[in-house]
């Protein structure tokens, strides 16, 4: 893939992503994942990473896959592209923000959008949880969860154990975001 087709991945990404960087994980993971650019795993780690690192998740992933794909020049290409497709439509939208603003058709377009960003949101955790808790083999079947040794490494242990602890500590003690992120980092760098 070119600098200019990683630009023009980037800019459709960005412009099909209405509801934020989260719904754009599952973009990027179609169009880059399944290209074989980078590894399912790879993509993971990034996601990981950019969700720790300030700023716009989107972006940041965007910076972080064009930087791995092509160095620095990588990182501002997909930045721009991935930020570009916003920064019209805002443009456009502050022009005419009155007209916008009363249409039906526009709250009409945000009541449909509403639902269909919480489930773009969910695919991502979903397929990150499911990543990270079993083991699957590519040539999986129900009939592979019958058998108990093959159940016994089918789910990671330590990070179920990781999970429930981080989720209790931070459902118990109210953890600060940024406390339950460096927990995480840590659990990451012990057990991992």
């Amino acid at each position: 893939m070119s600098l200019f087709e990683l630009f023009c991945t980037f800019f459709y990404i960005g412009l099909f992503t209405i509801g934020g960087g989260i719904v754009a994980i599952t973009l990027m993971q179609q169009t880059i994942v399944q290209r074989g650019l980078i590894t399912e795993e790879q993509f993971y780690n990034m996601v990981a990473i950019s969700e720790s690192t300030p700023g716009p998740l989107g972006t940041n992933m965007a910076t972080y896959i064009g930087y791995n794909l092509y160095g620095i020049p990588g990182g501002i290409i997909t930045t721009i592209g991935e930020v570009l497709p916003s920064l019209i439509i805002i443009v456009i939208i502050a022009k005419f923000l009155q007209k916008f603003n009363k249409s039906l058709y526009v709250k009409g377009a945000l009541a449909f959008l509403r639902p269909v960003t919480t489930g773009l949101i969910l695919v991502p955790v979903v397929q990150i949880f499911i990543f990270n808790m079993f083991n699957i083999p590519e040539q999986f079947s129900l009939s592979y969860l019958f058998s108990f040794e093959n159940l016994k490494g089918f789910i990671d242990w330590i990070n179920l154990a990781g999970y429930a602890v981080i989720f209790f500590l931070m459902m118990k003690f109210k953890m600060h975001p940024i406390l339950t992120i460096l927990l995480g980092a840590l659990f990451g760098i012990i057990f991992l």
